[in-house]
């Protein structure tokens, strides 16, 4: 399996953030990306990404197999295209109306609750953001099948 080089650039930008001196001890014990997959995707997804949520009577096509996107994609990992469809830019074909919300977007709102709580505190919202969405995309990398 194989990813771009600009999605391992950003891969590898995204584990800088995210991970601090005690990473490799506390990888087991807290994963972020699994987490905001098991937030924000599983509900429909499924847990193991496979596409059997327990959203699945509600919406009006099947949600995709999460597993297979680098098969589908001749072994690469559509990096480029996972985060277009995260953060909102691509729409998924076929479902007409967005059924799958815009993640990016929804950070970006949970980010302006905290902004009230940390005014004080400098910091980038936009990084926040696309350091969630590159911890989530790293981890659909992770299950990817083999």
């Amino acid at each position: 399996m194989r990813l771009s080089s600009k999605g391992f650039v950003f891969l590898a930008a995204a584990a800088a953030i995210l991970a601090g001196p005690a990473a490799a001890a506390e990888k087991d014990k807290y994963d972020i990306g699994k987490r905001e997959y098991m937030n924000k995707c599983a509900v429909c997804h499924g847990p193991s990404g496979k596409g059997d949520g327990g959203a699945t009577d509600l919406l009006k096509r099947a949600p995709s197999d999460l597993t297979t996107l680098s098969k589908k994609n001749s072994g690469v990992f559509p990096f480029e295209r996972v985060y277009a469809v995260i953060d909102g830019r691509e729409v998924v074909k076929g479902h007409g109306d967005r059924d799958m919300p815009i993640w990016g977007r929804e950070y970006a709102r949970e980010q302006v609750a905290a902004d009230q709580y940390y005014y004080d505190m400098p910091y980038n919202m936009e990084m926040y953001v696309r350091a969630r969405i590159l911890a989530l995309i790293d981890y659909l990398h992770r299950i990817q099948a083999k």
